[in-house]
């Protein structure tokens, strides 16, 4: 479904897949094992986001490349989901992704394929795609890894392009690419705890040491709010004036995928309303934990996200 018009929010995806999900009751090496019926949905960080945000009522544009067949059926996915999507031709085929729930133990194994190498004059399609979004976005959402042959700076090729067109990217990465955007600055920052001591280079740092590394990444001017997922234990966000943790009530786990593309669809979701930063992240984090209560990939649900949401809990720190 290509849009008229672009939402207020566009999230970017270089390393899209479609996700295969099924069960078996044991993993066992050298051995047949006779899944179950697979389920196949649209994948990558940025779609997840984008599907989450419609999910939770709100609209976004998802841009992607696509390749091969697999890439005609990440369209059609999204499609049938009422994705507004854009999507930018490639040669190479679009990745697949397999998640297995091995349902004797409840284990989950996700096997993660590399994706196509995107060529210069494909991924500096995708950037002129973006820049020529009219109107342009307020929120652009940088989300997952980068495929092979795309610049370790393209997250920050992005951060200079939003603040010239007077856009907030949010971004959710690892490694080199999430340096690299950091040091060009970004409005907000999604890392998850090891994503961000990776980052700082102090992996074996107490919590009273992560406070302290993301005020100074805040003050520094790598990102106006920085926002450490936490998994379980929820989320530590921090902005020049105020730096809170929020806590989630305890829910059962069905699968931990999408939870990080869910509490960033709530977080750009709430902002692009107007909302503060403490109810967007609240929102956020409702989102991540309502992600992990289903199977698969199926990331979050509208009622999961409202009965939640008065139950996650601000403590000052």
């Amino acid at each position: 479904m290509i849009p008229k018009a672009p939402p207020p929010i566009a999230t970017v995806t270089l390393n899209p897949a479609v996700d295969v999900s099924t069960a078996v009751r044991e993993v066992l090496p050298d051995r047949k094992m006779r899944c179950g019926a697979p389920r196949r949905e649209p994948g990558g960080g940025g779609i997840n986001v984008a599907r989450a945000i419609k999910r939770l009522g709100g609209e976004a544009l998802a841009l992607f490349p696509a390749g091969g067949p697999t890439g005609r059926l990440l369209e059609q996915l999204l499609d049938e989901e009422n994705v507004a999507r854009m999507s930018i031709p490639i040669a190479g085929w679009t990745r697949e992704n397999l998640n297995v729930l091995e349902s004797e133990t409840r284990r989950q194994f996700r096997f993660v394929l590399p994706g196509p190498t995107l060529e210069e004059e494909e991924w500096r399609l995708i950037l002129e795609a973006i820049s020529t979004l009219e109107p342009f976005p307020r929120f652009l959402v940088a989300s997952g890894s980068l495929p092979p042959g795309a610049p370790e700076d393209f997250h920050a090729r992005l951060a200079r392009l939003a603040r010239e067109r007077g856009a907030r990217l949010i971004l959710d990465s690892s490694g080199p690419a999430l340096s690299r955007a950091l040091e060009e600055g970004v409005y907000l920052c999604k890392p998850s705890l090891r994503e961000f001591l990776e980052w700082t280079g102090e992996e074996g740092a107490d919590e009273a040491r992560w406070r302290a590394l993301a005020r100074e990444a805040v003050a520094t001017g790598r990102c106006d709010a920085l926002v450490v997922s936490l998994g379980s234990a929820g989320a530590l966000w921090t902005t020049r004036a105020q730096q809170e943790r929020l806590r989630t009530p305890a829910v059962p786990l069905e699968s931990s995928v999408g939870a990080g593309d869910s509490m960033v669809a709530g977080i750009a979701l709430a902002l692009s309303r107007g909302q503060t930063m403490r109810e967007a992240v609240r929102l956020g984090v409702a989102a991540a934990a309502a992600a992990v209560m289903n199977p698969g990939t199926q990331l979050c649900k509208a009622d999961d996200v409202a009965r939640i949401l008065p139950q996650v809990v601000a403590t000052p720190v």
